[in-house]
Parts: structure tokens; sequence; C-alpha cells
């Protein structure tokens, strides 16, 4: 029986490299497994249909042939043989590995103690990476992200606020004009703990980052997100919601919203599920995949979050 799936599902690059120059193999092999192509045979690689992955066989077909080399790409229908499902099952195969590599590479920086945010944003930048290649949603992703999560967790543990050593309160006039202190690599909970200072409590304000723990600030500095700090988590709260709560910035719902998003990203609890949780994600751990400079990390998130800010402001629904 014939089971045909529509025309234009794919795209298969055909290609027939020279005997010599011999490290060519593996330079093109090396290319396939850099754009996410899956092998039917070994001469013929497939990737789905999109116009970012024809722009990359196209690249991948001009190298091969300016080496010398021959190649043909051909927009495919799986007729007979083998199913667009059998397909699918094997990109996801291949980011599932990659997904559990990952995963297994977090656990093993975890097993070895305090991890600098400096590897922290490697382990960021190869998830996006894996991401970005996960054309059909592979379910290791889930595995990967949680332990990342485990691992940002590992490198700071947030104070109960509970003890009777809490933060003294500090009014919002008190938060003017400050050095905002942070951890280096700062992700999802401190881009836009970040965002929300500059914007709405401090429009002066400047930002240190450490690798401390334990860190003293000295005059006119404040801490957020990180060990002892004045800002940070709070009972069930995120930095971001403990800074709206304590400047008196909770009768925004725009600004409600985001912190609602914040911290389903940071804690991971599944607490308020917004739909808008996920695209958020993606572009805050886009930004952290493609700079480690936290600075341009902060300007950048700002950005997004300026966008989302204006969304929940005009006539959006906030719930």
């Amino acid at each position: 029986m014939i089971e045909a799936t529509g025309s234009g599902s794919w795209l298969a690059l055909l290609h027939q490299l020279p005997a010599k120059p011999p490290y060519l193999r593996v330079k093109i092999w090396r290319r396939l497994q850099a754009i996410g192509a899956v092998p039917l045979k070994n001469a013929v690689h497939v990737l789905p249909l999109r116009d970012e992955t024809e722009a990359a066989f196209r690249d991948l077909l001009a190298e091969i042939t300016g080496s010398g080399g021959e190649a043909q790409l051909i927009e495919a229908r799986l007729i007979e043989g083998q199913t667009d499902d059998d397909l699918r099952a094997l990109f996801n195969s291949a980011r599932n590995a990659d997904y559990e590599e990952l995963a297994e590479g977090a656990r093993r920086a975890i097993d070895g103690g305090p991890v600098s945010g400096a590897e922290i944003a490697k382990f960021q930048r190869r998830l996006a990476e894996i991401v970005r290649l996960d054309f059909f949603g592979a379910e290791g992703r889930q595995l990967a992200e949680s332990a990342l999560r485990e691992l940002d967790e590992q490198s700071y543990a947030h104070p109960d606020v509970s003890r009777s050593d809490a933060p003294p309160h500090l009014s919002p006039a008190n938060l003017k004009n400050r050095v905002w202190v942070t951890r280096r690599g700062v992700h999802v909970d401190r881009i836009a703990s970040a965002w929300l200072i500059r914007r709405f409590i401090d429009r002066k304000a400047r930002f240190k980052f450490v690798d401390a723990k334990g860190y003293s600030p000295t005059s006119g500095e404040l801490r957020f997100d990180m060990i002892e700090g004045e800002f940070t988590h709070e009972c069930d709260r995120c930095s971001f919601e403990t800074l709206l709560h304590r400047a008196e910035l909770s009768d925004d719902p725009a600004l409600v919203a985001i912190g609602e998003i914040i911290h389903d990203l940071d804690i991971a609890d599944g607490k308020f599920g917004r739909p808008e949780t996920a695209g958020l994600g993606a572009m805050l751990f886009g930004i952290c995949a493609s700079t480690d400079d936290d600075l341009e990390r902060i300007a950048r998130g700002s950005d997004v979050l300026d966008q989302f800010h204006a969304f929940f402001s005009h006539g959006k629904e906030t719930r």
C-alpha cells in the first residue's frame, strides 16, 4: 500500500565527495550535524522543508561543489517504505540524544560543586543550539531544561526570609540612585528584575555583577536575586515578584502579569500557567544564548519586556 504524505514536506540533499582531501568527509559530516540533518542513506540527508533549512542546505551544497564534490537538493515526498512519522521519529531521536548528553553534563557539573556564571552560560548556549534544531518538539527538552535549572540553583541558594535576620524593609523612596548588585551570568529572573528596577524603581540605577556568595554591599549598594540580598526570593515569590511587592508596584496589572510569567519560568512550579510564558521564555533564553555580556542581556531583555508590558497595558487581557 502506498502511503502518500503530501508534496513538499521534506528537503533531501544527495551528495558525493571526492576521495581527497580526506578531512572533507569529516568536515561535511560535522556541517550536517550542525544544521540538524538526519541520514536516510550515507549520501542522502533530510531536513523538513522550511525557509531556514533550505538556506542551510544551499550553503552546504555550495561548499560541497566548491570542494570538487557533487550535490543535488531535492524537494521530496515520502511514498513507500518510510512514513512521515518514521522520519519525524529520527529527528526526535537525534535531538533526545543531544538533550540527554547536555543533561548528563549538567549533572556532572552539579556533582562537581559550585559552577561559575560563565560555565552556566555555556550550558545555556548549548541548549539554545539544540532547541534551534528541534524541529518536532522532542520530549527530552524538559529533562535538559530541568537539569540546567538545578545547575543554576546549585550556584545560589535562596535565603529563608522567615528567619529573624530577614532584610529590613526599605521604602520606595530609599531605592533611588543606587548600585544594584547581582550574580554574573544573569538569566530570566535577574534580567526581568533589572528591567523592573531601571524602568519603574530607580531610573538612575547602575548594575554591578559579582561571583561570590555572601557578597557584602558597600554604601549605596543593594543586592537582588542573590544570597542574603535585600531583594531576593521570599516565601514562594521570585525576586521579580519581591521587588514588585516591596516597591509598591503591584497595582499595575501589566507588571503583575509579567511577574506571573517570570515566576513560572524561574521557579518552574506551574503556579500561574499563563499562555505567554513559553514565548517570553524562548526570547530570554535566546538572548542568553547569543551573548555572555550581562549588560547586553539586560538591554536586549528590556526591549522584549517593554513590548510585553505594552501588550498587557493596552486593552489586552492580563489573566
